[in-house]
């Protein structure tokens, strides 16, 4: 017998799913070009999402999911980008800042 599921888990598995996009932004690219075309579909080639992988994972998945939902990038649109590029940046440039201060 199946049991039918609550929107309640329904709203769940959605909200995690989101967590660990946020959480792991490389290991969601990774999916995204391994088991559908949503990345292929917003950057027609493979450096972009190469180079996106190595250094802005975060901004990679926001500029994705802006071009596949055929949002403009301008106003808060570009604020939420923008957001995306300084949460990237502060990943890369934290640990610098604390090896010099050893």
């Amino acid at each position: 017998m199946q049991e039918k599921c609550t929107i309640r888990e329904e709203n769940f598995v959605g909200c995690l799913l989101v967590i660990v996009f946020l959480a792991f932004p490389r290991i969601a690219l990774a999916l995204l070009f391994l088991f559908s075309n949503y990345l292929q579909r917003a950057y027609h080639g493979l450096l972009w999402p190469l180079l996106g992988f190595l250094f802005l994972p975060l901004t990679t998945l926001v500029y994705a999911w802006m071009a596949n939902s055929r949002m403009p990038i301008a106003g808060i649109n570009l604020l939420i980008l923008l957001v995306a590029v300084v949460v990237d940046l502060g990943g890369l440039s934290g640990g610098e800042y604390h090896r010099r201060r050893r």
